[in-house]
């Protein structure tokens, strides 16, 4: 295979999943975070725990975990692999910010970033879907990779 060539392609041109028999395994993580704009009545209200569907943060957060562990499930070309950890966290500027963040690991051939993309969107979502009868004008934004180690291809972090 030339160096060009793309991997994700058969002889006939056609998707195909990456073949990773061969690669080591190694210890692999990823961060993603993704960003949420609401009224402040809504973040106060989910501070508060007074949403009607209940407590939000702590519903996206086993959302944004099932997530991660089903990735290869939604996303074609994704590998299936072992999740060794999955986390959801939140930060706020306790007005009407809030940021998801994940973080995945795993022991394996393959890394987890999109393991961690998939959880931090579906945790937003989440919130979104509990909140929406309040505020349907949230902003979901900034969904990205924020660092990722392991692997062939090494250390990257986002420079944002």
């Amino acid at each position: 295979m030339e160096k060009d060539d793309l991997t994700h392609f058969n002889q006939e041109k056609r998707a195909k999943m990456v073949d990773v028999t061969e690669k080591t395994e190694t210890k692999r993580r990823a961060i993603a975070s993704a960003t949420i704009h609401m009224q402040e009545e809504t973040l106060a209200r989910i501070h508060a725990g007074k949403m009607e569907k209940g407590d939000v943060l702590a519903v996206a957060q086993v959302a944004g975990i099932m997530a991660a562990k089903k990735t290869s499930e939604l996303i074609p070309m994704c590998h299936p692999i072992m999740t060794t950890k999955a986390d959801i966290s939140f930060q706020d500027d306790t007005k009407n910010k809030l940021t998801v963040i994940s973080e995945v690991v795993t022991v394996g051939k393959t890394g987890v970033e999109m393991e961690a993309l998939t959880a931090v969107t579906v945790a937003a979502l989440t919130i979104y879907d509990m909140c929406k009868a309040m505020d349907k004008g949230m902003l979901i934004e900034k969904t990205h990779l924020v660092e990722k180690t392991g692997g062939k291809s090494g250390t990257f972090k986002a420079d944002m």
